[in-house]
């Protein structure tokens, strides 16, 4: 059955006209005369059967339906402008993968690794964008996701990655190295605390047999990049995912104020759409990123 859709020619002039609010200006811009501009809108207004934009003192302005319509039309370009130049990138071969990623963790643990996925396979293109909430594949272009949290999403496939292993650090200059903390040391010191994790101390404090007055208070951050941040900077101690900050432990600007590692109930994982999993590419995705998390030592079987 022939699709119901407006002519594109008519759809590029109309997303430039109301970018610009001028008929004329999205002339210049497609390097067309503004009569040819007008009769693109006209008969996409008549295709719709409704006024796109009306005239004013300073020209054209868009209606209410215009302005809806405006910014559907041009994300749906975009998104075709994306795929064309993807496809131009990778001359036809190959494939890509659109992955959602919690941001820090794409940042301080899968990117430093992505050179030797690329290096291995070059005509596979990772794209990553941030989300940090479940949702439903059906309803985005991703082929894949890596969180952190229960793999129950509802119809996907997903694989274990590694468990979370929370440690406690500070910058050198707050805590000498090797200083050991008894119990009543703590309280005096500031814990910064993550917004989203709002028990995280007093559950690592008490897999320690220890309470701590005051394991609550102290600055709140909701990202771990800001929180690795303010633990440098010596604002206070952090508790932090350990295999988010191997860099700053490996520099010597954040240390280990006590031995003692936490396994969080969080847990990483590489999910995906059920549809989607014979798919070469993510095939290929998961089975090196599969080994890539093998080798931390946060890797443990759930159990």
């Amino acid at each position: 059955m022939r699709r119901k859709i407006p002519s594109t020619l008519a759809l590029s002039a109309f997303e430039a006209a109301a970018r610009h609010q001028s008929f004329t200006k999205a002339a210049d811009e497609l390097a067309v005369t503004q009569s040819a501009i007008c009769r693109q809108i006209a008969s996409l207004e008549d295709f719709l059967g409704l006024k796109l934009f009306r005239s004013d003192r300073r020209g054209v302005a868009l209606t209410e339906a215009g302005v809806a319509y405006s910014r559907k039309v041009a994300s749906r370009l975009d998104d075709v402008e994306r795929d064309a130049v993807e496809l131009m990138g990778r001359a036809g071969k190959g494939g890509a993968l659109e992955v959602a990623v919690v941001p820090t963790f794409a940042t301080k643990w899968l990117l430093p690794r992505m050179p030797k996925f690329m290096a291995a396979h070059p005509d596979i293109t990772i794209n990553l964008t941030t989300r940090t909430r479940p949702f439903l594949f059906g309803d985005t272009e991703f082929d894949a996701a890596l969180y952190a949290g229960p793999a129950t999403w509802p119809g996907t496939g997903s694989q274990f990655l590694m468990r979370e292993s929370l440690i406690a650090v500070c910058s050198p200059n707050l805590i000498a190295p090797r200083q050991k903390l008894k119990a009543a040391d703590w309280s005096r010191h500031r814990l910064l605390q993550q917004s989203t994790r709002p028990y995280a101390w007093r559950e690592w404090f008490a897999s320690r047999d220890m309470q701590v007055e005051g394991d609550m208070s102290g600055p709140r951050y909701e990202l771990f990049s800001m929180h690795t941040e303010a633990a440098i900077q010596g604002i206070g101690i952090a508790l932090l995912p350990r295999l988010l900050i191997e860099d700053e432990l490996q520099r010597g600007v954040l240390i280990p104020v006590a031995q003692h590692d936490y396994l969080s109930d969080r847990s990483y994982y590489l999910i995906y759409p059920e549809q989607k999993s014979d798919s070469a590419p993510l095939r290929i995705f998961r089975e090196w990123i599969g080994e890539e998390a093998q080798s931390c030592p946060e890797r443990l079987e759930l159990g």
